[in-house]
């Protein structure tokens, strides 16, 4: 549900722009931040506020992949799959990460702990291979690294691994 705190963010920013509908992606993220994912509420919420079709709104959220179409992990880690990240061995990164956690690129783990992506370009090339998780970037990943990094995100999450599901 779409807070009314939320919808009169919405509004607020599209009254600092001198185009109303260029507030559009970071009302996005209120609707994101609100429910976890873009909903049809949350489409409706930031056409309400921005005086735009729900289509439109949808087109802006489809096409850009930092809004989550459906409910994600609590870590979404995203592997960077670009030309430089290929070359600095990318697959076995991921295939490790996959062997940890338990899942496929594109899955969620079943406890909700984790949501793993494969992403053509994280625009950090000089630093390959490269993981986002939210908003974090870690650089420099060597694929031996997975069962440490996992190990930590679990220390985070406070989830051990009987309970997390993750090997």
């Amino acid at each position: 549900m779409i807070s009314e705190q939320a919808k009169q963010r919405m509004c607020d920013l599209a009254a600092r722009y001198p185009v109303a509908r260029s507030a559009v992606m970071p009302s996005l993220y209120i609707a994101q931040q609100e429910e976890g994912y873009i909903t049809q509420e949350g489409l409706q919420a930031v056409a309400a506020a921005l005086n735009m079709t729900v289509d439109d709104v949808e087109s802006v959220a489809t096409f850009y992949t930092m809004y989550y179409q459906q409910a994600v992990g609590k870590k979404v880690i995203k592997v960077c799959t670009g030309i430089s990240c290929y070359l600095r061995n990318c697959d076995a990164l991921l295939h490790n990460l996959e062997q940890q956690l338990g899942i496929k690129a594109g899955e969620t783990t079943p406890d909700g702990n984790y949501t793993l992506i494969k992403m053509e370009c994280l625009a950090s090339c000089g630093t390959a291979p490269v993981l986002q998780v939210n908003e974090d970037f870690v650089e420099n990943v060597a694929p031996e690294r997975a069962e440490e990094l996992v190990a930590s995100w679990n220390k985070e999450l406070g989830a051990g691994k009987s309970e997390s599901g993750v090997r």
